[in-house]
């Protein structure tokens, strides 16, 4: 049985509570995707009618292996939602699925440009972390007026 998805006629004046783990398998993840779910998702939620609304509350945990934009290494991030709250419009009178609205909350939560040193799990730093020093850098210290190749020739359009 799904524990997101209810009647919403039979909901209690109370509320539903749910709570328990789903397999990793949860998040429906390709198998070639950068992004790995490597726990259960716990959860702990409660549904309650407010109106022409289904407010949801609660906590969302799951562990995910992701690759590192900087130096490809896969490292760990923990997605804790311990105040999870969310707002859902009734449509229908009817049977109600928050699965995908879940799932999508929790995989939202994740890094859009991972790396590996915002890891929250194991902490440690990039191996592939360089100290830029622009003074090392031959264009900056340049003498004005000097051919920057093709910057100069825009500079030029002026």
């Amino acid at each position: 049985m799904n524990p997101f998805q209810f009647d919403i006629r039979n909901l209690p004046v109370e509320g539903k509570h749910v709570a328990g783990s789903l397999p990793a398998s949860f998040f429906q993840l390709p198998e070639k995707d950068s992004v790995k779910a490597e726990s259960p998702m716990t959860y702990e939620l409660d549904f309650v009618r407010d109106g022409k609304d289904i407010i949801v509350t609660g906590s969302l945990k799951a562990l995910f292996s992701l690759e590192c934009g900087r130096c490809l290494e896969r490292f760990q991030q923990l997605v804790d939602l311990a105040e999870y709250e969310s707002e859902v419009p009734i449509e229908k009178e009817t049977t109600m699925d928050l699965t995908d609205m879940v799932r999508e909350d929790i995989l939202l939560a994740l890094p859009n440009f991972p790396r590996c040193e915002d890891g929250n799990v194991d902490l440690r730093d990039c191996p592939a972390e360089g100290h830029f020093d622009p003074t090392d850098d031959p264009e900056v210290n340049e003498e004005p007026g000097a051919d920057r190749g093709v910057w100069n020739a825009l500079d030029q359009l002026k």
